[in-house]
């Protein structure tokens, strides 16, 4: 193979790490799972349930050095394991999701969540909740990179992440749609358990300290904030999502 066919080779793959993720990634698309590197040596249990599943679904697995996953994951925390994937992302749009639902829309907003650690996280809290989809704005929003996809612990591959040109726009694009939108703030006078959310419904939340834009909060269609009874004055946006979306799943029954 010539260089210039290495070098494309290269472009259209990249690397996740850990055990979550590369299983996940296997379960749900084997197909874009190109290679495995394990570090060498090792034979617990994870790795030989690994072995099995890559071997089932025809993924080849290479025992490498400590030294060359340590560069492979950038410094990252990998658990011993790496995964060389298609980079080719299946772009979906909200009228892709919309117009596949069954039972009223449940979805994630995310504006001004740079931090990958917290993408993940709340990816994570989505798929739990049964949330249709994540959106974020492309201009202040992370994309998904390695630390995210690991976080998300599988999650990246089964919630569809969505980065809009014009949240603004988006969010007037699910109204019309009968979406209410509702930001989380904590100085609204609504507290979330005391509004219906049995219907269609996006929660948009801001990162912790910044909070909501005020285009995107004057954009939704009401403010609700989440009672807080201790000493703090906010919480992580991974944990706030978490309320918020299984606060809707308890009202949904």
């Amino acid at each position: 193979m010539g260089e210039s066919e290495r070098t494309n080779v290269v472009s259209e793959t990249r690397l996740i790490h850990g055990f979550h993720a590369i299983t996940a990634k296997l379960r749900h698309a084997p197909e874009d799972v190109k290679e495995i590197f394990i570090a060498e040596g090792r034979q617990d249990g994870r790795v030989r349930d690994l072995l099995k599943f890559a071997e089932t679904v025809g993924v080849r697995v290479l025992p490498v050095d400590a030294a060359r996953l340590e560069g492979m994951a950038g410094g990252a925390s990998h658990q011993g394991v790496v995964a060389r994937v298609s980079a080719t992302q299946k772009f979906l749009t909200l009228d892709d999701v919309m117009e596949n639902l069954a039972g009223p829309a449940l979805l994630l907003v995310l504006d001004g969540v740079t931090d990958p650690h917290n993408l993940g996280a709340c990816l994570r809290v989505a798929d739990a909740a049964g949330a249709h989809a994540v959106v974020a704005p492309k201009d202040r929003a992370c994309g998904l990179n390695a630390t995210a996809i690991k976080v998300a612990s599988g999650a990246a591959d089964t919630v569809p992440y969505l980065m809009v040109t014009n949240l603004a726009r988006s969010l007037r694009e699910l109204q019309e749609r009968g979406v209410w939108v509702i930001g989380a703030a904590g100085e609204a006078t609504k507290d979330l358990y005391a509004i219906d959310q049995k219907g269609p419904l996006a929660w948009v939340l801001g990162a912790e300290g910044a909070g909501l834009r005020r285009l995107t909060r004057d954009t939704c269609d009401d403010l609700a904030r989440i009672p807080m009874y201790g000493s703090v004055e906010s919480l992580n946006v991974s944990v706030a999502s978490g309320i918020c979306l299984f606060e809707a799943r308890r009202q949904r029954g």
